[in-house]
């Protein structure tokens, strides 16, 4: 299932808690920067708007099989992988009344 799949059946079934989306995650996407490490390593960084940042990686095992934009893209979408806990934390102090205080 892809995420405009999984994102049909939440709306189908009527599912209206407080939840993350993809929206959310994009739309707190302040920069994004790829560095290509080695001559099979790609790595993306994703700056947040708060400053933060989260970062995802592509390799490849054989330097023939390099591709840049697709590391890229697959870099990228380890990256934003690693924001939905992030994210879901978040959203699970808001909902629960906590601050990183409490």
């Amino acid at each position: 299932m892809n995420d405009q799949e999984i994102e049909q059946e939440i709306t189908t079934k009527g599912l209206t808690a407080p939840r993350v989306t993809i929206d959310h995650i994009e739309a707190a996407i302040e920069s994004e920067d790829y560095h290509q490490l080695t001559s099979t390593l790609t790595v993306c960084v994703l700056t947040l708007k708060c400053g933060y940042t989260v970062t995802g990686e592509s390799a490849c095992v054989s330097p023939e099989n390099f591709d840049a934009e697709l590391g890229k893209k697959i870099a990228r979408s380890k990256a934003i992988d690693a924001c939905w806990p992030l994210f879901g934390f978040h959203l699970a102090m808001v909902v629960s009344g906590q601050s990183m205080d409490s």
